[in-house]
């Protein structure tokens, strides 16, 4: 009879503590755009391996079938410069009832060349889908992000704040997306949607295969070039990037602005101090600049007090 007892009263504890638990958070899903390599890769596989749902943006259908293999991760066939490919996306992602959390804009392209001997069309390409292809792919997800209170994470580069020499095209494209960044989070932040930049520098990447098979189509005469022995040179330095590190700070960058209480409108995520030391040092000439002989220039002084008020909001914004 005790034994009977028993078994009754903790079958009816077992019932009473699930009953009153707390139902278990849905898993947010996260769309990277770009995600069949490089860093959009390694986003990918972080935020499936942190136990968020991944739809996963490629072009190729291998690289689909691959994605489709790993874990939490949904592959979704998405080339960001054509609109019935992101259509087809929202239709997709709606569908299946998980709502979306996050949207990290990846997909990117370079090209490398003279700005005075490369054609428009060269620009409008890098433009297609480092620039518009962000403003297609978040507008057409838009009314997901608001219904979460979701973020968006767009990946630009330490080039939106530097402008090499033959990689114009990529860094004109790259200031573009820090200023989308900047205007978009302005709309969104009031509507509950955090908006992001990440700024990565020089990591282990595909895009020095991107530029390579771009001067090999015989889009741009290296032969012929004011700038030959120049580009060569340049050339065989970023097709090279095994030398570089893996993007794992990158994807660590991404995971803080998705889900982090207080997200930081830029992350720079460099690889070396001497990569944070030129670009910091950019941002401070522009400002010197801004700042030179003209009616209302700002002395030392003052300067410094913009500079700690700034720092001191900055504190502030991330408690």
């Amino acid at each position: 009879m005790k034994l009977k007892h028993t078994i009754t009263l903790l079958v009816w504890l077992l019932f009473s503590v699930s009953a009153n638990a707390e139902p278990e958070a849905p898993q947010k899903a996260i769309l990277v755009t770009g995600a069949s390599s490089g860093i959009g890769l390694n986003i990918t596989r972080r935020l499936a391996a942190d136990g968020y749902f991944v739809y996963a943006g490629a072009r190729k259908d291998q690289d689909l079938a691959d994605l489709n293999e790993m874990h939490n991760v949904q592959a979704v066939r998405l080339d960001v410069t054509y609109p019935e490919h992101i259509d087809a996306a929202v239709a997709s992602i709606s569908d299946a009832g998980r709502g979306l959390y996050g949207v990290v804009n990846n997909a990117g392209v370079a090209v490398m060349g003279p700005l005075i001997e490369t054609d428009v069309e060269e620009l409008e390409w890098v433009f297609d889908v480092n620039v518009y292809g962000p403003y297609r792919v978040t507008k057409a997800f838009a009314p997901l992000l608001l219904e979460s209170g979701g973020r968006v994470v767009n990946i630009t580069s330490i080039s939106g704040i530097l402008s090499g020499a033959f990689l114009g095209h990529y860094s004109m494209s790259k200031h573009a997306l820090e200023a989308y960044t900047d205007a978009l989070a302005n709309e969104m932040q009031p509507l509950g949607v955090s908006v992001s930049a990440i700024e990565p520098g020089n990591y282990n990447s595909n895009i020095g295969e991107t530029i390579r098979n771009r001067l090999e189509d015989g889009k741009f005469d290296l032969e012929a070039s004011l700038f030959k022995d120049r580009l060569q040179f340049l050339n065989g330095a970023v097709n090279d990037r095994s030398r570089y590190r893996e993007p794992d700070a990158v994807s660590a960058a991404v995971a803080h602005a998705l889900f982090a209480t207080h997200p930081k409108r830029r992350y720079m995520v460099t690889a070396t101090k001497r990569e944070a030391e030129i670009t910091i040092q950019k941002a401070i000439e522009e400002v010197v600049q801004l700042n030179q002989d003209h009616a209302h220039s700002f002395d030392r002084e003052q300067l410094l007090q913009m500079l700690d008020a700034a720092l001191q909001r900055a504190r502030l914004e991330q408690n």
